[in-house]
């Protein structure tokens, strides 16, 4: 019997490394209504295994929604939205497209705004963000832009209701990212932030 063969050429490997930065600002709220996804900023975030407690997202599980397309919604699954982490430099280039003075990040119910990051948004999954306070996060996902965080843009900008489809349509990637909490800890604004990337490749 013939064993397959294995393609002369291998994908190319993009070696692990890391990045530093910091981070600027820390939001949370404790609206769980469906729209009460905006936050208010807080000095620290103490960050458990299933999340921020009693934070919107805080938990094991979240229900299947609009993102899931392979379940029913409502479908119990597992949580990997415990933080929405977002960059400075992103939503500065995504109030440029937009064509407004800014974009706060407490708008799109961001948890986390980092410094110093270049592309944040394009970290890979798997990316592991060590903050000075002890606290291990992992990078569940790209956070796409969507039309409720665009309403809310829209609502701090009034005579511009263009932006509630704007945002989604000409800020894909600059939404930056979803992710879960591997150990538990206290993030503090103002402190060191470290993006540990692993090994890359295109398959």
């Amino acid at each position: 019997m013939t064993s397959p063969s294995i393609a002369s050429t291998e994908p190319e490997i993009v070696p692990a490394r890391k990045v530093v930065g910091h981070i600027a600002a820390l939001f949370v709220t404790g609206d769980t209504s469906p729209k009460g996804f905006q936050t208010s900023p807080v000095p620290s975030l103490a960050v458990e295994l299933d999340g921020v407690t009693g934070a919107r997202h805080a938990g094991w599980t979240r229900a299947a929604d609009a993102r899931v397309l392979y379940l029913p919604r409502g479908t119990p699954i597992r949580n990997t939205r415990h933080l929405s982490i977002v960059s400075s430099e992103d939503l500065a280039e995504a109030a440029r497209r937009l064509e407004i003075a800014r974009l706060e990040p407490s708008w799109i119910g961001a948890s986390i705004l980092t410094e110093g990051i270049e592309r944040l948004s394009f970290l890979p999954r798997g990316t592991r963000l060590f903050c000075d306070g002890g606290a291990v996060l992992i990078v569940e996902d790209q956070n796409a832009p969507c039309r409720g965080a665009g309403a809310a843009i829209a609502a701090h900008n009034p005579g511009r209701a263009d932006l509630e489809l704007a945002f989604p349509k000409t800020c894909q990637r600059l939404r930056g990212l979803i992710a879960s909490i591997e150990h538990p800890g206290v993030i503090t604004a103002g402190t060191g932030l470290i993006a540990r990337l692993p090994e890359q490749w295109v398959y």
